[in-house]
C-alpha cells in the first residue's frame, strides 16, 4: 500500500471513529436517560399492578413479537448495508413497509381469537385487537429509522426515542394510576410508538409517495427476506419459553417468569440492541477494512462486557433485596427466579453481539442459519424444563444456552476474522473480575446481620463495586485504561 494510500486509510478510520463515538454517545447516551424514566415508570406500574396482569400481557406478546419479526425491519436494513442506493429504491422501501404492516395488522386481527383459546383466556383476543394499532405506525418508523441510520445521524433519532419513551412512560402511570389493570400495559405502546412514528418521520424528513412497482427491488427484498428468516427464528428462540409456560402455567406464575425475565434482561433487551444498531452501521462502513472491522469488533465485545459482567453477577448475589425493593413484596417469589436467569444471561449477550458483525459483512445467512439452529434447540430445552415449574424453565437458559453461544461463536468468528483465542482474550478480564466480585458478596451476604432490604442491598452493592474494581485495577489494568482511554474519546 503506498503511503498516500495508507493515509487515506487512517483518514477514513479516524472519520469513522467519529461517526461512531456521535452515534454511541447519542444512542446510548439518551437510551440510558430514556430508559432511567421508563424504569422508574416501570417499577411503579409494577408495584400497583399484580402478576396475573402480566402474565396475561406475557400471553399476547408472543403473538405480537411473531408478527413484528415481519415488520419490514429486514428490508429497512438493507438499505443501511447497501453502498448505494437510488431514490427509486428508498421509495421501493416505503411502499414495501406500508403494504407488509397493514397485513400484519388484519392477521393479528384475525387471529386473536385463536390466540385466545389457546390459553383459555378469552381477555387476550380483545388485547391482541387492540394491539393491532401498532402497525400502522411501524412504517412511519422503520422507514426514516434506515434513512438517519445510513446517514449514521443517531442525534436525531436518539431525541426522538427519548421523547417516545417519555410519552410511554407518562401513558403508564396515568394507566396505573387510573385503575386500567392489564390495559395500561397495551395502552403504553400505542402512545410511544404513535409518539416515536410522528417523532422519526418529522426527523429523517421522510414523508413521500411510497412505490409499489417493486421491479428491480429483488436485491432488498433478499436481503430483507434472510434478515426477517434469522428474526424468525429467533422468535421461535425467544418466545419458546413463554408460548410453552403459557398453556401450563396460570397467569400469577407466567407474570413471575416473565417479570424476571424482564429484570434479568434490561441490559441485554435495552441497551444493547441500541449499540448493535450503532455497530451494524459501523461494521457496513468498514466493509473494505476487515481487519479494522475485526480489531472493533473484539474492542466493542471486550468493553459491553466490563459493564455486562458486574450487573449480571451482582444481580444474582442480590437477588432477594433486589426483588424487595424494586419490586416489592409481593413479588418476592420471583428473587430465586431472577437469580438463575442473571446467570445465563452473559451467555445470551455474548451471543447476540456476532450478528451485526456477520450481517455486515453481508452474510446475513449466518444469523438465519445459526438462529435456526437455536429454534430447534431452546424450545427442545423448554419443553423439558417446563415440567419443573417455573424454576426449571430457569434451570433451562443455564444449561442451554453455554452450548447455543459455543455454536454461534464456531459459525461466525471465521466470517468475522476473529481467532477464538483472541475473542476468549478479549472477554477474560470482566469474566474473572465478576466471578470474584460474586463469590466475595455472597460470602458478605452470609456474614451480614438481619437488615432492613434497602440497607442489604446498598451494602452488597458498594462490596461488589469495590471488588470489582480492585480486581481489574490489579489483575487487568490494560482493560480499565482501554476502556477509560474508549470512553474519553
Amino acid at each position: 500500500m503506498t503511503e498516500t494510500a495508507a493515509e487515506s486509510t487512517n483518514q477514513g478510520r479516524e472519520s469513522l471513529r467519529n461517526q461512531v463515538r456521535s452515534a454511541v454517545i447519542w444512542r446510548s447516551g439518551t437510551q440510558i436517560l430514556g430508559q432511567i424514566i421508563a424504569w422508574t415508570s416501570t417499577f411503579l406500574v409494577i408495584r400497583m399492578l399484580d402478576p396475573t396482569d402480566y402474565g396475561l400481557f406475557a400471553m399476547t406478546q408472543v403473538i405480537l413479537v411473531l408478527l413484528n419479526m415481519l415488520n419490514g425491519y429486514g428490508l429497512a436494513s438493507a438499505i443501511i448495508q447497501k453502498p448505494d442506493v437510488d431514490d427509486r429504491a428508498i421509495r421501493q422501501l416505503f411502499g414495501m413497509l406500508l403494504l407488509l404492516n397493514v397485513g400484519l395488522g388484519v392477521a393479528q386481527f384475525l387471529m386473536a381469537p385463536l390466540a385466545a383459546a389457546y390459553y383459555r383466556q378469552e381477555i387476550v383476543a380483545d388485547l391482541l385487537r387492540v394491539q393491532a394499532l401498532l402497525y400502522l405506525a411501524t412504517p412511519f418508523i422503520a422507514f426514516p429509522y434506515a434513512l438517519l441510520a445510513r446517514a449514521m445521524d443517531f442525534r436525531r433519532q436518539a431525541q426522538v426515542n427519548l421523547i417516545s419513551a417519555t410519552a410511554g412512560a407518562l401513558a403508564a402511570l396515568a394507566g396505573a394510576y387510573g385503575g386500567m389493570g392489564v390495559w395500561t400495559l397495551v395502552l403504553a405502546p400505542i402512545v410511544l410508538f404513535g409518539t416515536r412514528a410522528i417523532g422519526m418521520t418529522w426527523a429523517a424528513r421522510s414523508l413521500m409517495w411510497p412505490s409499489f412497482d417493486f421491479r428491480g427491488a429483488g436485491g432488498i427484498a433478499k436481503f430483507g427476506g434472510l434478515m426477517a428468516a434469522g428474526q424468525l427464528f429467533w422468535f421461535v428462540q425467544s418466545q419458546a419459553d413463554v408460548f410453552i409456560a403459557g398453556r401450563l402455567f396460570d397467569p400469577h406464575w407466567l407474570g413471575i417468569y416473565t417479570t424476571s425475565l424482564f429484570l434479568t434482561q434490561i441490559l441485554v433487551q435495552k441497551f444493547i440492541p441500541a449499540l448493535n444498531e450503532v455497530a451494524f452501521s459501523a461494521y457496513s462502513r468498514m466493509q473494505h477494512d476487515a481487519a479494522g472491522a475485526t480489531v472493533a469488533f473484539a474492542k466493542s465485545v471486550r468493553l459491553i462486557m466490563v459493564a455486562a459482567m458486574p450487573f449480571y453477577l451482582g444481580l444474582a448475589a442480590t437477588a432477594e433485596p433486589l426483588v424487595h425493593v424494586a419490586l416489592g413484596a409481593k413479588w418476592l417469589e420471583a428473587a430465586p427466579i431472577v437469580q438463575l436467569l442473571a446467570l445465563a444471561m452473559p451467555f445470551m449477550t455474548l451471543q447476540i453481539l456476532f450478528a451485526p458483525a456477520t450481517d455486515a459483512r453481508g452474510r446475513p445467512g449466518i444469523g438465519a442459519q445459526i438462529s435456526a439452529t437455536g429454534a430447534v434447540l431452546l424450545p427442545a430445552a423448554f419443553l423439558v424444563g417446563v415440567h419443573w415449574g417455573v424454576k426449571g424453565l430457569a434451570l433451562t437458559w443455564i444449561a442451554v444456552w453455554p452450548l447455543f453461544l459455543a455454536i454461534t461463536a464456531a459459525r461466525s468468528l471465521p466470517v468475522i476474522g476473529l481467532k477464538w483465542r483472541d475473542w476468549l482474550a478479549a472477554i477474560a478480564p470482566p469474566v474473572t473480575a465478576a466471578v470474584a466480585m460474586g463469590l466475595v458478596v455472597v460470602l458478605v451476604d452470609r456474614t451480614l446481620p438481619p437488615l432492613a432490604p434497602l440497607p442489604h442491598l446498598l451494602l452488597l452493592t458498594a462490596a461488589g463495586a469495590a471488588i470489582y474494581g480492585a480486581w481489574l485495577w490489579l489483575f487487568a489494568r490494560e482493560t480499565v485504561e482501554d476502556a477509560i482511554r474508549m470512553i474519553r474519546r
